[in-house]
């Protein structure tokens, strides 16, 4: 467990400040779009594919282990997951008996969370110790689509770069090994069977990999889900990889983004997929630090907590 350490109240501002204007960078032009009623194919999707709102991402967490004061701490007793430090906790960090001190309240959080906590530590883990993989080529967009027409599926405002016979082609040309069951469950009926892998929420603790665009992305996912545990600086550098992730996957895709403002990466061509191989190494190297940051506070705020 961490030990207790007392955030300035001018500190505890100046981050939470540098927080919002980080998070709104991205929220708030989400949130207008979403007042007019229009949709970005790319921009979108972090606040509406995961769970967490943009209002819950404002919010500011210091993180295990530390202690704020004064206003700061009054605003936090109302929220889930926090406590108010007793005297003694106050007298050993040098504040005033009777003073507001609030923390991350572990012994709440882990009642309510444990089977959360165990597995995030157990898909963290397990995902680093396994070998990075880099021969998807983004394929899984492709079979998400394949042959649509069939199905009567349509996926709104977006074009197919290639048109409907090109992106089954592309896929019926090439290896699909999808190991990420949150992608491979958007396949068409027809996709499904050409998948090497046969990922499912059963198997996801023993097949996820390091070099997989969607695994890396979820790295945000697992960190907003233990929030307060975590600092929100650490979630924010998770959401900023996923959404770079995001961007390139969707760059990598059969839709044609251009007008977007996200030329294509056109992974059907031995130079689109050197491209996507680059970005995916890249991506799994920046994933793999934050993956260790992620497992590491995991473990100092778990302890014996595991499955």
């Amino acid at each position: 467990m961490e030990p207790l350490k007392v955030i300035a109240a001018d500190t505890a501002r100046a981050r939470q400040e540098a927080h919002l204007q980080r998070v709104s960078r991205y929220a708030n032009p989400y949130l207008a779009r979403r007042s007019a009623g229009q949709k970005h194919p790319v921009e979108d999707f972090l606040f509406t594919y995961y769970t967490q709102k943009p209002g819950q991402l404002k919010r500011w967490h210091p993180g295990a282990g530390a202690v704020l004061t004064g206003a700061q701490a009054a605003e936090r007793l109302g929220w889930k997951h926090y406590r108010r430090l007793d005297d003694g906790e106050l007298g050993s960090l040098g504040l005033p008996a009777g003073s507001t001190a609030a923390t991350f309240d572990r012994d709440a959080f882990l009642a309510d969370r444990s089977e959360a906590v165990a597995f995030a530590g157990i898909i963290l883990r397990g995902t680093a110790a396994r070998p990075a993989q880099f021969g998807c080529f983004g394929l899984h967009e492709w079979a998400m689509v394949y042959r649509q027409d069939k199905f009567d599926l349509r996926h709104e405002y977006l074009q197919l770069r290639l048109g409907a016979a090109g992106t089954d082609k592309v896929v019926e040309d090439n290896r699909i090994r999808c190991t990420h069951f949150d992608a491979f469950r958007f396949y068409t009926p027809d996709a499904i069977p050409l998948n090497e892998h046969s990922p499912s929420r059963e198997t996801q603790r023993h097949l996820e990999q390091p070099g997989c665009l969607h695994a890396n992305m979820d790295l945000y996912k697992w960190a907003y889900k233990l929030l307060p545990a975590l600092s929100s600086e650490l979630v924010m550098d998770c959401f900023e990889l996923s959404w770079r992730i995001r961007a390139m996957d969707m760059q990598a895709s059969p839709y044609d983004l251009a007008a977007w403002g996200y030329p294509a990466i056109p992974i059907e061509t031995p130079g689109g997929k050197a491209e996507y191989v680059e970005h995916q190494r890249a991506f799994a190297a920046e994933a793999g630090i934050l993956r260790g940051r992620l497992a590491a506070q995991l473990g100092a705020v778990a302890g014996g907590v595991d499955r």
